[in-house]
């Protein structure tokens, strides 16, 4: 096996590097609310240092397993574990209730580097950055890190010892993981984020990198475009792609392809080479802080607006989240990390000293109690029916068609189609059709109202394709009418409309003889509901003005709909005249920042009884 030259290190460019991929999460995060790619970069990197090192270890000889993982874990536990510590106090002072359990239980995660396993069995959204995200759901990417580590020299040493080919292994790796990627975000973008094995064939390119680089020999203009190429590319990444939402699969290939430009590039000899930039002194010192920096500004980012009670961060909010950031991150460096690292202590030491106060602070902090579950309950009011049947659809697997329970021929059936917002109807419906032996039928997918478009994510063919087969089923059923979303986007700002694909698709089944009936959209805020109540009470801030919110006039007013529509408005009872309040009565009118809750819609079952009534037959 041949170790990469010790001659040429890359080890000023990649402190700068890091610092890049580092400032990329951060701005990303705090002010575009967007993914950047700089997670695949510190894998990309990791893999070509750690390669590195475990081949140098087994030409002298000297692989010692437990001596390198001893490393490892000095290296990132310490400030991961100070982090996750003051995390979990600092949620047990600023956290509303509903949030404690979550986090008692990511915290977990995160210590025994199984969050993005967490992650995934939650279906949380990584896209999300509104204060309701977990406050260590950042921790994903370490805990694949660490599993990384753990794996890898293992790797390393089976192949030494049967004396195989690192290389060809590697690629075998890179290949299979890549294709399991492609294949997985295709399938099932959300778990492809979090999943492990979508993610090594990043590590792996690191690897092939330490391996070869130093059998590149390219000239010095060569090597100063191709580091400004990967540079720049690396800095438009998270503009020009939907990092979050359709990552990794084969666009993650672009910021690993542009960091390993920058490595390939390595030293160029020239002042106008991107390395001059990259192993200067600021971004050297940049890079020594950017572990601590990434496992500090998403706490400090999440915090901030929930103390503020805000949805967005702003210009100044940015500036002091990245400032403490910063100051976390370097206190953290040189009081923990460096002193840690230089020390004689033994991991298995480390660990206990860090490990066992952390999760006895996770049982003294698990909150218990009756407001505890109440909290809970109200963080997950959603409408569902019961005994209902469902069944995958013959035009598309992804496609359920559910069934409610009715006694003999129903009088009526009724087809519930589109998104999240059109399934808390249920919760007023379900009532309805008991006594009126009505059968439900519900196809239900959320971010996906009934449209001819995709309204949410634009690229997102698969929630056309759906919608294509709802409609299908819907015209194959003939149901007595069909229950839609009339509108979308109610925030602030008077951003609702009525899409023009919600309108083709009234059309299409105008043409079958298929009566709509559309129900205006409730408003979504920038924040979580429950939890600002929760910290403030039902305070005028937790709700909006309706007067930012609803235009006297519905926008489906001004359209040309077909004849086959009738339209519904509720905002009567979600909103008063003036304000669209968090409460109404002594009930919780939405549980999150854009949902109804199912206990305050099934109060309104008698109103959107007699609704119905008047747009349809009794």
């Amino acid at each position: 096996m041949r170790a990469p030259s010790p001659e040429r290190t890359y080890r000023a460019e990649l402190q700068g590097l890091r610092a890049v991929a580092a400032l990329l999460v951060v701005v990303y995060h705090v002010w575009l609310g967007r993914v950047s790619g700089g997670v695949d970069v510190f894998f990309l990197i990791s893999g070509f240092l750690v390669t590195g090192q475990l081949v140098r270890a087994t030409g002298r000889g000297r692989l010692d397993l437990r001596a390198t993982w001893s490393r490892m874990a000095k290296r990132l536990l310490p400030a991961a574990f100070v982090v996750l510590g003051a995390t979990l106090v600092a949620g047990a002072l600023v956290l509303p209730e509903n949030r404690w359990a979550q986090t008692v239980r990511e915290v977990i995660a995160s210590a025994l580097f199984l969050e993005n396993w967490q992650l995934a069995s939650d279906s949380a959204d990584y896209y999300a950055q509104h204060e309701h995200a977990s406050v260590v759901q950042h921790f994903w990417s370490l805990s694949i890190q660490g599993q990384f580590y753990l794996l890898w020299p293992l790797l390393v040493l089976v192949v030494t010892v049967l004396r195989g080919s690192l290389l060809r292994v590697l690629l075998a790796v890179f290949a299979l993981s890549l294709g399991f990627s492609v294949w997985l975000t295709a399938v099932d973008q959300p778990l492809a984020y979090f999943h492990t094995a979508t993610r090594i064939w990043e590590f792996a390119f690191g690897g092939l990198l330490a391996l070869v680089v130093s059998r590149v020999d390219l000239s010095g203009p060569v090597r100063t475009v191709l580091g400004w190429a990967g540079l720049l590319g690396l800095l438009v990444c998270g503009v020009v792609l939907d990092v979050g939402a359709a990552f990794p699969g084969h666009l993650a290939l672009w910021p690993t392809t542009c960091a390993a430009a920058v490595i390939v590039a390595g030293t160029t000899g020239s002042r106008f080479g991107a390395d001059r930039l990259l192993a200067g002194e600021p971004l050297r010192y940049l890079g020594d802080l950017s572990y601590s920096l990434y496992l500090w500004h998403w706490p400090v980012l999440v915090g901030w607006l929930v103390i503020g009670g805000r949805g967005e961060v702003g210009l100044l909010g940015g500036l002091v989240i990245i400032g403490a950031s910063l100051v976390l991150a370097a206190a953290t460096h040189h009081l923990v990390e460096e002193p840690v690292r230089k020390s004689r202590w033994k991991a298995r030491t480390l660990i206990a000293l860090l490990l066992v106060p952390l999760l006895a602070a996770t049982v003294v902090l698990q909150p218990t109690g009756p407001r505890e579950v109440a909290a809970q309950v109200a963080a997950t009011d959603f409408a569902a029916l019961d005994d209902q049947h469902c069944a995958k659809s013959a035009h598309d697997d992804e496609l359920d068609v559910c069934h409610g329970p009715a006694d003999g021929t129903p009088a009526k059936r009724v087809v519930l189609v589109g998104d999240s917002h059109v399934q808390q109807y249920l919760a007023a419906l379900a009532p309805i059709a008991q006594r009126r032996n009505w059968q439900l039928i519900t196809m239900l997918r959320g971010a996906c109202p009934f449209s001819t478009r995709s309204e949410k994510n634009p690229d997102d063919q698969s929630c056309v394709r759906w919608n294509d087969s709802a409609a299908g089923e819907i015209i194959g059923l003939r149901p007595d009418f069909v229950f839609t979303l009339a509108t979308r986007n109610v925030q602030v700002g008077l951003t609702e409309q009525t899409p023009p694909g919600f309108v083709e698709r009234w059309r299409q089944l105008d043409a079958e003889g298929i009566p709509v009936v559309a129900v205006r959209d409730n408003p979504r805020y920038g924040f979580s509901v429950l939890d600002c109540v929760q910290v403030h009470g039902p305070a005028p801030r937790c709700g909006a003005p309706r007067s930012d919110l609803l235009a006297p006039v519905p926008p489906y007013a001004q359209l040309d709909v077909p004849g086959n529509v009738s339209f519904l408005d509720f905002s009567d009872q979600l909103c008063t005249e003036d304000q669209c309040p968090p409460v109404r009565g002594d009930l919780l009118v939405n549980f999150d920042d854009n949902h109804v809750s199912a206990t305050f819609m099934r109060s309104l079952s008698e109103v959107v009884e007699e609704a119905l009534d008047a747009v349809t037959e009794a």
